[in-house]
């Protein structure tokens, strides 16, 4: 009776017997890569952005996120993801925010955006960016823009909705926007304080 030891040799063996035909036989194919699509033509673009009109051209495909940061210049508003799952790129479209990496600049001719930067007037913070400051809600501030533009529209939300301005309320409206450092307890103070001083 074989012991153990040749057992497991002589199974190893078959094993790789039975591989070598097979590697053997799968010879690599190549295929040409798929070619990528053409770039679209670049067309003019006209936005309204923080109450200043903006006439550029761009490639179709560009997204509004991009367009902001790279051909405006206006590099408050965060690319955090990239895929709308972080809130970081959050801008107010006629007032609704909007993640600015999943549109496209083109959707938004018409519309009036505003970004972090058009939220203060002149040197005078916006209300939200004031109480960020005194709740001191922040930490690296990465996601600060996002969360100032979110609870902006927030504000307007409950306000037409007639929702109640509960700790929860704002938690849940707020959902879509990551804080990786945790300040939410502060984020949520901050918000409660502005909405209050406006019921």
């Amino acid at each position: 009776m074989p012991d153990r030891r040749s057992f497991l040799q002589s199974a190893l063996a078959a094993v790789g017997a039975a591989q070598v035909p097979g590697a053997v036989a799968a010879k690599p194919q190549h295929t040409a890569a798929p070619s990528s699509a053409p770039a679209a033509p670049a067309q003019p673009v006209h936005l309204n952005i923080n109450g200043r009109d903006y006439s550029l051209v761009l490639e179709p495909r560009v997204t509004l996120l991009d367009a902001l940061r790279e051909h405006i210049g206006l590099t408050g508003t965060k690319k955090g993801c990239d895929r709308g799952q972080c809130g970081a790129c959050t801008v107010l479209a006629d007032g609704r925010r909007i993640n600015a990496c999943l549109t496209l600049a083109v959707m938004h001719e018409g519309e009036r955006i505003t970004t972090i930067e058009g939220l203060a007037q002149g040197d005078a913070l916006s209300p939200l960016q004031q109480a960020f400051l005194e709740h001191d809600a922040f930490q690296c501030g990465y996601c600060t823009p996002g969360q100032i533009c979110s609870a902006t529209a927030l504000l307007e939300e409950v306000r037409a909705d007639g929702a109640g301005f509960t700790d929860d309320e704002i938690r849940e409206r707020m959902s879509g926007n990551i804080c990786r450092c945790g300040a939410y307890p502060n984020i949520v103070a901050a918000i409660r304080e502005v909405a209050l001083r406006r019921s």
